[in-house]
């Protein structure tokens, strides 16, 4: 049985994500920093997939202790998330994302270069294209300056892990994100961010859960039908999905190059009010909102082209925005 360290294994995406590799036969041990997820989780992880991972409290950030947890285990591959990632915030604190994101990314490739771990996914994102020229993006699109640090970051550490992987003949695949919503089907886990949200989904939730006054809309200015800002929608457990996927691309040696990347979305671009009337529509709720001006750091529109995706990796998304939106007021429910 493969060993798989799942780095940020507590958050939104990292858990579902575990649960996919253990229901997929993988052993899981996960470092979390518990900085933007709670402990609890891994109990629900637990009940949803019957197996407990092993756990370590550990921030990313303190060499000493990335270089304790690597020589106390053995590892077969890592799936890298642990990362801040809210673009406005890192806006207004961008010193706080370069030293969380690229400092922790360079101690894992460290570690696994002195113990010859060969397998390495990256949680990346469509912010790494900045303000695309052509909808849908496809990989092949011009890497153009990032809108926000958060972006950079993205941008840095696909660089850091190009140039890892030809020096030291590594192999790793980058997935780039479109944007993660939803919750499990056993609403056991999902997406519960700690104070304000950054993300629309779960300020959308709360503004409906009566937790949050209204939803803020920012910019209806924007060269849309509607004005809105448009994105990509993709149920997490499809995502969590698409890992294990390229983690067995990368152990059945099946990659083509030591360094992949692959969009990772549904292909259809929804704007916020989309989102919102969808929202309203499948769970008969009436969301209070009101438009403010744009949000720094946020570009237009972004939706993928996923044909890369579908014909390489064999990956596909199975579940509909309806769905997705639907999980994530039950998973919100949940928490009230």
């Amino acid at each position: 049985m493969k060993k798989i360290l799942v780095t940020g294994g507590l958050g939104f995406i990292g858990s579902h994500v575990v649960v996919e590799l253990q229901n997929s036969g993988f052993e899981v041990v996960i470092i979390d920093d518990l900085s933007n997820s709670k402990i609890e989780v891994l109990e629900q992880i637990t009940e949803i997939s019957n197996v407990k991972p092993n756990f370590y409290q550990i921030d990313l950030r303190d060499k000493k202790a990335v270089h304790s947890f690597f020589n106390g285990n053995i590892i077969d591959g890592v799936i890298h998330f642990a990362a801040f990632k809210a673009v406005g915030e890192s806006v207004q604190k961008p010193l706080d994302y370069y030293e969380n994101n690229i400092n922790a990314l360079v101690y894992l490739l460290q570690e696994m270069k002195d113990r010859n771990i060969d397998h390495f996914i990256f949680s990346s994102s469509c912010t790494v294209y900045g303000q695309a020229d052509e909808l849908p993006i496809t990989e092949g699109a011009l890497i153009k300056p990032a809108e926000s640090p958060y972006g950079n970051t993205k941008q840095i550490g696909e660089e850091i892990i190009k140039d890892s992987c030809k020096a030291y003949d590594m192999n790793a695949i980058a997935l780039r994100y479109f944007n993660p919503i939803g919750a499990h089907e056993s609403i056991k886990i999902g997406e519960l961010p700690l104070g304000v949200p950054q993300n629309l989904i779960p300020f959308i939730t709360q503004t409906a859960a009566g937790i949050r006054e209204e939803l803020a809309v920012f910019g209806d200015d924007y060269p849309t039908p509607d004005g809105t800002a448009i994105r990509d929608y993709i149920h997490v457990v499809d995502l969590a999905k698409a890992h294990v996927k390229a983690l067995e691309r990368l152990l059945n040696k099946e990659n083509e190059e030591n360094f992949e990347f692959f969009n990772v979305g549904t292909g259809k671009g929804s704007s916020v009010m989309e989102i919102i009337k969808t929202f309203e529509k499948v769970t008969q709720q009436s969301l209070k909102y009101k438009i403010v001006a744009r949000r720094e750091g946020d570009i237009t529109a972004a939706y993928a082209d996923t044909t890369k995706a579908n014909e390489v990796l064999g990956w596909s998304p199975q579940e509909t925005l309806e769905e997705a939106l639907l999980s994530a007021w039950k998973w919100q429910q949940k928490q009230s």
